[in-house]
């Protein structure tokens, strides 16, 4: 009997943390964090709640860990845009993962970061309150990059970066939430195509 199971109480043989993660990810992403309920959390885990406290603390945590492997993994595109060599192709390209991103196969319609904080009352405030940091971080970002494009000539000085940021932020959103309204992806190319056209030239 010396090759019995050794595998703590509380974990399903094969549990698979990383595995995991993405499928708490995708029902966060799919439902929000108040919408999200344990035992829909944990049955798409395939594991017990126990499994799930031990491995991943408690919801408000496990959200924290899926939006981080969001903003690494779906969203990775937000950080990448910054990378572009020009304002235009760092909007251009924030504008195109939106889209998607949101209208990816096989993921849910929309953005996390979006559906998640879409939740109502006291017990969503910590998710809510996870989210507005994320995208106050993102919109800080675009904001920084379009200071130094404004710097490097790629801008008009007069620029107002800051509101170009959140004017990027707020047309990506926009797109978010069509898209989980089921618009599709052709449709939300041609939006982000348009709000480009009033880019400011150089």
């Amino acid at each position: 009997m010396g090759s019995a199971e050794k595998t703590p109480m509380g974990r399903p043989r094969g549990f698979d943390a990383d595995e995991a993660l993405e499928r708490a990810m995708l029902v966060f992403w799919e439902q929000g964090y108040e919408g999200a309920s344990l035992t829909d959390l944990t049955g798409a885990m395939g594991i017990t709640r126990t499994s799930m406290y031990a491995a991943f603390g408690n919801k408000e945590e496990l959200f924290r860990k899926a939006m981080q492997r969001y903003a690494e993994g779906p969203a990775a595109y937000a950080v990448r845009a910054l990378e572009e060599p020009t304002a235009r192709q760092v909007a251009t390209a924030f504008l195109t993962g939106s889209v998607r991103t949101t209208t990816r196969p096989g993921c849910p319609a929309g953005c996390l970061a979006v559906q998640g904080s879409l939740a109502a009352g006291d017990l969503g405030r910590p998710a809510r309150d996870t989210l507005v940091a994320w995208r106050d971080e993102a919109r800080s970002r675009l904001s920084d990059r379009f200071r130094q494009a404004v710097d490097d000539g790629d801008l008009p000085p007069e620029t107002d970066t800051g509101l170009l940021a959140r004017y990027l932020m707020t047309v990506s959103n926009g797109i978010a939430v069509q898209a989980a309204g089921g618009a599709a992806r052709e449709e939300l190319q041609q939006v982000a195509d348009a709000a480009l056209r009033n880019w400011p030239p150089a």
